[in-house]
């Protein structure tokens, strides 16, 4: 039987709610004797008829009919959503010909990945990977540059980009179906949490254009039916099903945290669910130290190693694809920069030499390249300033010679190289000025001293005009002189008379000096990546230029340094006060509703399209939510007080696990961004939103189990179907804001159904 078959029929498995497990007895009868194991699709009134003991009338086939109506019945439920999904995807996707919303930044990455150009951004690669496959699938030549806004020209295949990306938002609805499934709820709770999914306005929008968040909801749902699947076979461990399912859980926890960061939200989920699982495994006295080393190990490799390796495999095709220098250099160090076709940074010598021009960059990333300029500071010593300073510069060129009373040869042929340990003179090659410190304080940090340009080369000699270099770390190789050398080696400049060392403070300085980057001698003598510098650029016509092959940086190297870019990047995009963000929300507004959010511009003649979800799913699901711990807390405190509200202990504990997983993927999707110090968007509510559509569905169905005694009984159907059908008449009516519409906003401000929704200003 193939694992779908497996996964549909529950061939074998144990766990679901609808099924008796024979190894744990009912607190009040003994366990009932099964001539089969029940099926995950059996019903309650399935439930009924094999609690009891087989009849001998050939029960068999009777078993066997039940189990291929249930994998039938599941079949058709997935080919009725996956056509609804496809449906509701991909109807008049190529409406607008303008590039909509985030398009501009992500169709934009994609274009750097056929142009082969690198550039930096604060997600991961993959997704932006996969757009860029899409764009290269079209044949798009990479000319086109998505500007937000504008038209796209008539050789730029945008209805199949488009297209590519809303078939991962097709995927949804389906895997929301199959997860119930696994997790032990009735077809019909199951086929409810594929219709929310399916006919919810917002998730359907944020499909339909070129964006990460379609791909980051197909990686988290593939996460969370993977993890179902776990579940499902918990009882059945190291079998071939319950493999197959933890290897498929470590890929997808691999793909959603190369998507976007938030993907690790979902690999914290699974995380805690398999401590506890594994916590729950070493009370069970039948498992022995051998095998909990096993359990271990196996979710170490699946879980853990899988997963990183994806991630990191994405960074391989990541600096594979993008070998050209782009916009995004400046974020790698210069090692790296070096490496990239048509960078400035080749073609120059390697060893540093006396006379040698060059530019020193700090390891601190914003701290840029080491500065100076004829202004002088306004206070403390009053002499020229010396700065840190990100762009290309000649202010930025110093020349390397020997300390005041010391040459370094009598011809100008002589060459002379710098190792490990001397003492420079770093003269600025502009205004002739030393690199000089001394005991002033700095103009912002206070703490450390001022550097400052001193002097007019040899004239007025000052031994604070004196360094001492001081390798740190040494990345080329066949160095044995310790020589100083360009890109390759990291290093710290002590001062001589004061012992402290050259350091980019990470402070700007104010407006007399431009706002550059302040530069220190750090007293402290910290060893960090402020005071750390590499030769970037390197003149020096007696010297011959560098092999490539002694000019590269490692893998790894660039992994770890792009992905502190990245974290810093993310941390910086916080909400500025002093500006209003018209598309920002924060988290207290998305389960509520309170706003939408236009995509686009809002011109009566134009397409619009406005993001909104659907009232039923959201305002229902955030009810579900809130209820749902309140429901449970309810019974917790009926157990501790002796009352049984359950006929098998078995029913309770089932709750307990589906309910962690679903309503703790929503808390686990949801609450962290009220932490968070960036800005908020709707969609960054769209992971939770998933889980609470589903938590729904099984609370729907949970309830009526408790009310009404079983899943089927008429009223829980009723209920059921009447929020089907309200779902997919609320999503009809909000149909514009999703499809698009050409005609003046005003016309459908009947469906404004809230005062803070800015679907059209009546002030106006």
């Amino acid at each position: 039987m193939s694992l779908f078959e497996q996964f549909a029929a529950g061939n074998g498995a144990k766990g679901s709610m609808t099924e008796a497990d024979s190894n744990l007895k009912p607190a009040s009868s003994p366990p009932p004797k099964y001539s089969e194991k029940a099926s995950l699709f059996a019903s309650d009134s399935d439930d009924d008829t094999m609690a009891r003991p087989a009849k001998t009338s050939r029960p068999d086939i009777a078993l066997q009919q039940r189990r291929e109506w249930r994998l039938s019945q599941y079949w058709v439920h997935i080919v009725v959503l996956t056509i609804f999904s496809a449906m509701t995807r991909f109807y008049k996707i190529g409406f607008s010909n303008r590039v909509i919303f985030d398009e501009a930044h992500h169709m934009g990455f994609g274009g750097k990945y056929v142009n082969h150009t690198f550039y930096h951004d604060v997600h991961p690669p993959l997704a932006k990977m996969l757009i860029g496959l899409s764009e290269a699938l079209t044949g798009f030549d990479g000319s086109f540059d998505f500007k937000s806004g504008s038209r796209f020209p008539a050789n730029v295949n945008y209805t199949f980009m488009r297209l590519f990306n809303a078939s991962f938002g097709a995927t949804l609805a389906p895997m929301a179906y199959a997860t119930l499934v696994s997790l032990g709820c009735s077809p019909n709770a199951a086929f409810l949490a594929g219709l929310l999914v399916c006919f919810d306005n917002a998730l359907c929008t944020i499909s339909r254009f070129a964006l990460l968040d379609a791909m980051l909801m197909c990686f988290t749902a593939m996460s969370v039916l993977s993890l179902s699947g776990l579940y499902k076979y918990r009882k059945q461990p190291f079998s071939a099903a319950w493999f197959k399912w933890l290897l498929a859980t470590g890929v997808s926890l691999g793909l959603v945290a190369s998507a976007k960061w938030v993907g690790f939200l979902a690999v914290a989920l699974v995380g805690l669910y398999t401590l506890y699982e594994l916590y729950d495994l070493f009370g069970q006295k039948e498992v022995g130290i051998v095998s909990h080393f096993w359990h271990w190990a196996t979710r170490v490799v699946a879980l853990v190693a899988i997963p990183v390796a994806i991630y990191m495999l994405c960074f391989v095709v990541h600096f594979g694809l993008l070998y050209k220098s782009g916009p995004g250099d400046a974020e790698m160090d210069s090692l790296f920069q070096a490496g990239l076709q048509g960078s400035g940074l080749q073609n120059q010598p390697l060893d540093v030499a006396y006379g040698s021009k060059i530019t020193l960059k700090s390891a601190h990333p914003g701290a840029g390249l080491l500065h100076s300029h004829t202004d002088a500071y306004p206070d403390g010593s009053k002499q020229q300033q010396i700065t840190g300073y990100s762009h290309k510069d000649t202010n930025n060129d110093w020349i390397v010679k020997k300390v005041h009373g010391q040459s370094y040869g009598n011809t100008t042929d002589t060459i002379e190289f710098v190792k490990n340990g001397d003492l420079v003179r770093l003269v600025h090659e502009r205004t002739s000025r030393n690199l000089h410190s001394h005991a002033v304080a700095g103009h912002v940090s206070k703490r450390d001293w001022e550097i400052s340009g001193y002097g007019m080369d040899g004239t007025y000699p000052d031994i604070n005009d004196h360094w001492r270099i001081e390798v740190v770390e040494e990345l080329s190789k066949n160095n044995p002189e310790r020589r100083l050398r360009t890109l390759a080696t990291r290093f710290r400049l002590r001062h001589v008379g004061q012992n402290c060392v050259l350091r980019a403070s990470g402070k700007s300085l104010p407006q007399w000096a431009w706002r550059q980057a302040e530069m220190v001698c750090d007293r402290r003598n910290h060893l960090d990546e402020k005071t750390l510098w590499n030769v970037e650029n390197h003149v020096n016509p007696l010297l011959p230029p560098a092999k490539p092959s002694q000019l590269k940086s490692s893998f790894l190297r660039n992994f770890a340094r792009l992905n502190l870019a990245m974290a810093r990047s993310n941390n910086a995009l916080t909400p500025d006060k002093d500006k209003f963000d018209a598309l920002a929300s924060s988290p207290q507004d998305w389960p509520i509703m309170r706003l939408g959010m236009r995509m686009c511009g809002w011109e009566d003649g134009e397409v619009k399209f406005w993001l909104i979800g659907n009232p039923v799913v959201w305002l229902l699901s955030t009810l579900a939510v809130v209820l749902g711990p309140i429901q449970m807390l309810y019974y917790i405190v009926r157990r501790q007080r002796g009352l049984c509200d359950f006929a098998q202990e078995k029913e309770w504990e089932t709750h307990l696990y589906v309910s962690g997983i679903l309503w703790g993927g929503w808390a686990l999707h949801y609450l962290p961004f009220f932490a968070m110090g960036r800005v908020t968007y709707q969609h960054h509510y769209f992971p939770a939103l998933y889980f609470a559509a589903m938590y729904l569905a099984y609370f729907v169905e949970w309830t009526g189990r408790r009310i009404a005694g079983s899943a089927n009984a008429p009223s829980t159907k009723a209920v059921m179907i009447g929020l089907g059908i309200a779902a997919i008449a609320n999503f009809l009516y909000f149909a514009p804001f999703t499809f698009g519409f050409d005609y003046p906003a005003k016309d459908l401000a009947g469906r404004k159904w809230f005062s803070s929704w800015n679907i059209y200003d009546t002030t106006k």
